[in-house]
């Protein structure tokens, strides 16, 4: 090659995670994408050159489920922030919620609003989840139009009793919007939980003084989650609409949803790393930093999980990073601290430590867990979540023979608190690689230049 031909970049000697297996391999990049696989490049034939020598290349972690809170809601995370802590972390796509932003966006108008605020300010790329709320059943067009990936309900209270917060959606509402949600050929993401369990529970514990982490547990049953579960896929049947069930916290409900789908329903089920990682035990020892909804379950339950992992039985894990300024996760009320888990960071870190370091679970299952599943659901397959010739660039290095001990100082969200500050996580991040260009680096952190797009 010569002149123009040559390569951008060629990443060399890494154990690279293709979709069936792991080969050390070169990675030619021309103009963002792979254009080359082999072994021994020549290094003359490129611009750069990156040694990945005792390193694994995956393809960036695609999170289809952050809370990044903009536009107007001020010192909470932002999409700077976020993006930065999700680069660090290995992700190169992720697709932002329609809460808890102001507005959300259910609106068109609410739409551009985020994305005017986004544009420039995104370490890596993004997509948009409109959402799915009483009283605007006629937006759902208008945003399948202005190009949301899809569109996501709660079906228990949100938590913000603002006036102009996202609402969870009553039986009608949920199930009209399928039936228009099915004709467009989009997914329905789902917080699967019953309110009126939940919320007679929360009350009852309340007015009983029961205010421990493990009375909210309490208060969240897996069957409040079942039951949520099943009234959807109800819905789905009839109506033919794809659901996306969010943060399956318990193996019921897994199975649930896979034997749905062997009914022929159109459904993905997705966990998160802080389900896979941490338990109630670990709520009750670290406080409100590890709320979340669904709660944190039990060990027990905790391996079930990891085994319907083992088995291929979930489609995708996600962050849920849903962050939050430090004061709201004080109060002497468990109850009334905020819910959420700010982990971006860490995602592709803890599972493949405890996927594949300590439990020896295949590489090219966890990369499809992270990048290829996200990426066939929500048809981002074209370009991202998996490393092929043709696809973008967009990488991770990590290596798997370190293990570090998670600091407050490692963090790059806004609101430096984590459940796994002081855990010991078992494989680190090296670099990060948008389209080819490093956006993030272990030594030299954050790449200059904010080449995040929107990707429709």
């Amino acid at each position: 090659m010569a002149g123009t031909d040559k390569l951008d970049l060629i990443i060399k000697n890494g154990s690279v995670v293709l979709k069936n297996e792991v080969r050390v391999l070169d990675i030619g990049i021309k103009a963002g994408r792979i254009v080359q696989l082999g072994e021994a490049l020549e290094e003359g034939h490129a611009t750069q050159i990156a040694d990945a020598s005792g390193l694994t290349v995956m393809a960036g972690m695609i999170d289809v489920h952050v809370h990044l809170n903009e536009p107007g809601l001020g010192d909470w995370e932002g999409f700077e922030t976020g993006s930065a802590a999700l680069a660090a972390g290995g992700c190169t796509t992720y697709v932002d919620m329609p809460l808890n932003g102001i507005p959300p966006t259910v609106t068109v108008s609410a739409m551009e609003q985020k994305l005017a605020v986004a544009e420039d300010r995104s370490y890596v790329d993004y997509a948009i989840w409109g959402g799915l709320v009483p009283g605007k059943l006629h937006e759902l067009i208008p945003l399948h139009e202005a190009g949301v990936v899809g569109f996501k309900a709660f079906m228990s209270s949100p938590g913000d009793p603002s006036e102009d917060a996202f609402r969870e959606v009553d039986d009608y509402t949920l199930l009209e919007g399928m039936k228009i949600i099915a004709g467009m050929n989009k997914v329905l993401a789902l917080h699967a939980e019953s309110e009126p369990i939940v919320s007679k529970l929360g009350r009852d514990m309340r007015e009983a003084g029961r205010l421990t982490p493990a009375d909210y547990v309490a208060s969240r049953p897996i069957i409040a989650e079942l039951e949520a579960i099943n009234r959807a896929l109800f819905y789905a049947e009839q109506t033919g609409c794809a659901l996306h069930f969010v943060h399956i916290s318990s193996e019921a409900g897994v199975r649930s949803i896979l034997q749905a789908r062997e009914r022929g329903v159109n459904v993905t089920v997705e966990t998160c790393p802080h389900y896979l990682a941490l338990t109630a035990a670990d709520l009750d020892r670290k406080g409100a930093v590890a709320k979340c909804s669904p709660p944190l379950r039990d060990a027990a339950e905790q391996e079930k999980l990891w085994a319907a992992v083992a088995e291929g039985a979930i489609d995708m894990i996600s962050s849920d990073h849903s962050p939050c300024p430090a004061s709201m996760k004080e109060a002497d009320n468990f109850f009334d601290a905020w819910g959420g888990i700010a982990g971006a960071q860490s995602s592709v870190e803890l599972i493949i430590g405890e996927g594949h370091v300590k439990r020896g679970l295949p590489l090219t299952l966890l990369s499809d867990l992270l990048a290829g599943g996200p990426a066939r659901r929500f048809g981002l397959q074209g370009s991202k979540g998996e490393i092929r010739i043709g696809a973008d660039a967009d990488l991770v290095l990590i290596d798997l023979n370190r293990s570090y001990i998670l600091e407050e100082a490692h963090l790059y969200q806004r609101h430096k608190h984590s459940p796994y500050i002081g855990e010991e996580l078992h494989c680190r991040i090296t670099a990060t690689y948008l389209r080819g260009h490093r956006v993030y680096g272990e030594a030299d952190g954050l790449g200059e230049a904010k080449r995040g797009r929107w990707v429709k």
